[in-house]
């Protein structure tokens, strides 16, 4: 993230699917030429019309202080190998804006757990309070079957989802996250270096992580508008349009790849209307 506009890896108000971040430099592809699981990624990652730097192979931080390796797309969602090569480029991405991966049946109601362990991992009073915040926006919401139960401590194992801070192993700020499989929402959701903002950019970008968590997109994954940059490719789980949302970008929804660090941190109605198509 910088500056003014916060760079995320979160929900699109009316988008589901896979994202993609950035990382590695020229230098960087050089010197991985020789490491064939880097270079078949990032093979992999050009077919997709992405570049070579907008892919990188790393450890993804859990809070238990161990990791897991993940193939990072533009810094912000962490996917399995399998998760990645899954992918296929999509065209007529104009008629695809949802994407297949969601929480079904009794994995709607989602133990939600903010981790308050007393290490590096444990979130702030405000991101704390980010997060009460968060989760109220979607338990608020009529015409939603999605509901949250929150707590705070370390037992992870009975949460389904986990909000935790790494920023001692980042350098920018914003979160990440992945996308729900077998019909269970993404476990861990990351934040980082937020404690310079206010509550509500705590509360934007914990929502905006849940928001991945539980299957969506950024709203302008198409073109990445909010960020001065290019579109990001549907891949295999597709983007199908949500009706009732626009097709074009909207600029003021919650779901956007970047943001102001004046937001408000609330849905906008076109983030609703998505989420009561989705659930």
């Amino acid at each position: 993230m910088k500056k003014s506009l916060i760079k995320l890896s979160m929900i699109g108000f009316a988008l589901v699917g896979l994202l993609i971040t950035s990382c590695s430099s020229d230098e960087s592809r050089e010197e991985n030429l020789d490491n064939p699981r880097l270079k078949a990624i990032q093979d992999h990652a050009v077919k997709l019309g992405y570049k070579v730097e907008d892919v990188e192979l790393k450890d993804f931080l859990l809070p238990d202080n161990t990791s897991i390796e993940r193939v990072f797309l533009q810094d912000d969602i962490a996917l399995s190998e399998d998760e990645f090569f899954a992918l296929e480029r999509e065209g007529d991405l104009e008629k695809q804006y949802r994407t297949f991966n969601l929480v079904s049946g009794s994995n709607t109601t989602i133990d939600i757990l903010g981790y308050t362990g007393n290490n590096q991992y444990g979130l702030s009073s405000k991101a704390q309070t980010g997060l009460r915040w968060a989760v109220a926006n979607y338990n608020r919401l009529s015409g939603v079957s999605l509901n949250f139960r929150l707590t705070f401590g370390t037992d992870t194992n009975s949460a389904d989802m986990v909000v935790y801070d790494t920023s001692f192993s980042n350098s920018g700020s914003g979160g990440v996250a992945g996308f729900p499989s077998n019909g269970r929402p993404y476990k861990w959701c990351q934040i980082y270096n937020l404690e310079s903002f206010s509550t509500n950019v705590n509360e934007h970008v914990i929502c905006h992580e849940m928001g991945h968590s539980i299957g969506f997109r950024h709203s302008d994954w198409f073109s990445r508008q909010s960020c001065n940059q290019s579109g990001e490719s549907a891949g295999s789980d597709g983007a199908v349009h949500l009706a009732g949302t626009p097709t074009g970008w909207d600029p003021t929804s919650l779901m956007n790849a970047c943001f102001s660090g004046s937001t408000g941190g609330e849905f906008n109605n076109n983030d609703i209307t998505a989420l009561q198509a989705m659930y």
